[in-house]
């Protein structure tokens, strides 16, 4: 996969915030000239911050859609439907800041479940978990956040699932890494 230049990250950024912003007053989002990789299908995340706070967090982690459609799909997702937030309101608007976060693939970890830990790169990989029915995914940078060490990594993304931490030893649950490439806004 081919990274964003800053150029498309930063386009990336304004296609979100011009989407939340014509989403949240009700009018039709007027669209926005993107590069060609903005027609590539890619997974990507979305996050809002207000004053340091989570205010919402949405995201396709594969590659279902074309890059650009995803980002329009996320930014409305995040803003108006995250069942954890109340919808973002106009007033607010100034005070959040947007982060985009575009992901590799997940690839799953093979081998037996106590070489986990060796396969994950605090920082570098975000985790998804699944097993039993459940399943929970962590972005790159909220290991970094919270300076979590890759055991507490796995056991926070088994909880983020509804799962009991310490339970991606089971070999009956899959654990997949990916990487992000991050593009924030700075408010």
């Amino acid at each position: 996969m081919d990274l964003l230049t800053d150029h498309e990250g930063n386009l990336a950024l304004q296609s979100v915030r011009n989407t939340i912003e014509n989403a949240v007053a009700g009018r039709p989002v007027p669209a926005l000239k993107l590069t060609p990789v903005f027609q590539e299908r890619r997974g990507v995340f979305v996050t809002l911050t207000k004053e340091g706070s989570l205010r919402g967090c949405i995201g396709y982690p594969y590659p279902v859609l074309p890059l650009g459609e995803a980002l329009a799909q996320v930014a409305v997702g995040v803003a108006l439907e995250d069942p954890r937030f109340p919808p973002v309101i106009e007033s607010e608007l100034a005070e959040i800041a947007v982060e985009v976060t575009v992901l590799t693939p997940p690839v799953a970890i093979t081998g037996p479940p106590d070489e986990r830990l060796s396969h994950i790169e605090p920082g570098r990989h975000g985790l998804i978990i699944r097993g039993m029915g459940r399943s929970g995914l962590l972005l790159p940078q909220v290991c970094t956040d919270y300076h979590w060490d890759a055991r507490t990594f796995l056991d926070q993304t088994c909880i983020k699932a509804g799962l009991p931490p310490h339970l991606w030893q089971n070999k009956s649950v899959e654990v997949l890494t990916f990487e992000g490439q991050i593009f924030s806004e700075h408010r």
